[in-house]
């Protein structure tokens, strides 16, 4: 069994569960990938697939991903990751993965990049309090002391300071599926999954 499989958000909307409650949930357009390449535990040190997904324009695809594919008979597919999996011999290379490895009420990760927000100070990145803001304080949002004096004399690494806040890869686990259509390829959730519409998501 494949043990994951690229996709692309589609967005949030609502549905109603048996009972009526509203539960939020998000859709995933998850596959079809492709099979690029079989890796094995006697040559490669480990078993796992790589999975190929998002078909572009030749232009829009690396030149040395182009050959990969163009060897097996594959469009230009513009993501790519490995899956391990316990039997890499039950596939093919070129062989379509679907959503169709998934089942209602598996649970499943999901990563994806988040949103980007930019440059972001202490109590928005951090949580971190606020000074005093009145009795003459001129310490409101400033980030006060980074490190202490000649011991040891300079800044610890991991400091929390300002800095990018977002634009790094999250991971949500224990995500249920809800629906499943195949037809569409497309995956419901429920909760929420890191990134804008439009991201790429690796399910597994």
């Amino acid at each position: 069994m494949v043990l994951g499989l690229l996709g692309t958000k589609v967005g949030m909307t609502h549905v109603f569960d048996k009972v009526g409650n509203v539960l939020p949930v998000t859709i995933i357009k998850a596959g079809p990938c492709f099979v690029t390449q079989i890796k094995t535990l006697e040559v490669d040190g480990y078993n796992a697939l790589q999975l190929a997904y998002g078909e572009v324009l030749s232009k829009n695809c690396k030149k040395p991903q182009y050959g990969h594919l163009t060897k097996i008979g594959l469009p230009p597919l513009r993501y790519s990751r490995e899956y391990k999996v316990d039997n890499p011999s039950t596939f093919e290379l070129g062989q379509e993965v679907s959503n169709d490895i998934f089942s209602v009420g598996q649970k499943i990760k999901v990563s994806a990049k988040s949103i980007g927000k930019g440059f972001a100070g202490n109590q928005k990145r951090h949580n971190f309090a606020r000074g005093p803001m009145t009795h003459g304080s001129k310490n409101h949002r400033a980030p006060g002391s980074i490190g202490a004096g000649t011991t040891p004399g300079r800044v610890l690494v991991g400091k929390k300071m300002a800095g990018q806040l977002g634009n790094r890869m999250v991971s949500i686990s224990n995500l249920e599926i809800f629906k499943i259509n195949p037809e569409q390829n497309l995956l419901v959730v429920k909760g929420s999954i890191p990134g804008k519409p439009g991201n790429l998501v690796s399910i597994q």
